[in-house]
């Protein structure tokens, strides 16, 4: 088993009060940002600490991150749960980032501030053309915590009416979420952009092979639906190196729902 130092003598931050700004207090007890710095295997990795009574305190997530091991937490037991078996996966933080799952009724405020209201959801996970309903979120075979933190984009829906259909395009979080995993494994399973069980860096120090959860420029991109991991394993094994933006929607017409499109684009 791999043994991994870290050359920062802390506590673990195990409450759930949440500090920001200079100072702030938990239980009447002063908190301050710490500013020593922090190494992992000789790496200087970001991490909040805190001083507490003279000690640092990190949260637990932070360092499984660090590390590169499994945290989460179990709500109908009140038990946070410790994996040396798995990898690090980002925390499902709000209701943005769960999956949300339409029904019919469901009304959805739009950008340009119509009400948008959902009929018929008959097709949803029903596609003809996909071998049935999706799964879980792919789970890492490779260590997710060397990967640079990635901005989720806020939830959004599109509202658009072409030649008197109404057409929605609701932000997927969820699904982005299912072509980011699959395509770590798939920078973890590739040698160009995985050597040594490290991920390769440019010589600026970015990654070989970088993931942004938007798109810029949609000309560029080329999108595919329903889902089939082969779209983005394929496509990114035959170019490893570049910029990698992914995008899923939606997309309703007259509030029926059609298919969840997913989009790539490289650079």
């Amino acid at each position: 088993m791999r043994k991994t130092s870290i050359s920062f003598a802390a506590g673990i931050l195990t409450g759930a009060v949440m500090f920001g700004g200079v100072t702030a207090i938990a239980a009447g007890v002063a908190a301050n940002p710490s500013r020593q710095s922090i190494y992992v295997d000789g790496r200087e990795v970001n991490m909040t600490a805190y001083s507490i009574l003279g000690s640092n305190y990190v949260k637990l997530r932070d360092v499984g991150q660090a590390v590169g091991f499994g945290v989460s937490y179990d709500a109908a037991t009140n038990t946070v749960q410790i994996s040396t078996q798995t990898g690090y996966a980002p925390e499902i933080k709000s209701a943005t980032d769960a999956q949300y799952i339409p029904k019919p009724g469901d009304v959805i405020h739009c950008t340009d501030g119509t009400d948008y209201t959902i009929r018929d959801v008959s097709r949803y996970d029903k596609n003809m053309f996909s071998d049935g309903p999706l799964g879980q979120l792919p789970t890492a075979t490779c260590d997710w915590s060397q990967f640079p933190e990635v901005e989720l984009p806020a939830a959004e829906a599109k509202h658009k009416v072409v030649e008197g259909d109404g057409y929605l395009f609701l932000r997927n979080l969820y699904e982005t979420r299912r072509m980011q995993y699959t395509l770590y494994n798939a920078i973890g399973s590739n040698p160009q952009t995985w050597k040594d069980n490290r991920l390769a860096l440019r010589s600026d120090g970015s990654p070989l092979a970088r993931v942004q959860l938007h798109i810029t420029d949609y000309d560029a991109a080329q999108s595919f639906w329903p889902w089939r991991e082969s779209q983005i394993t394929d496509g990114f094994h035959s170019c490893p190196a570049g910029l990698y933006q992914l995008e899923a929607w939606d997309v309703f017409k007259n509030g029926v729902f059609l298919y969840t499109e997913y989009m790539v684009s490289v650079k």
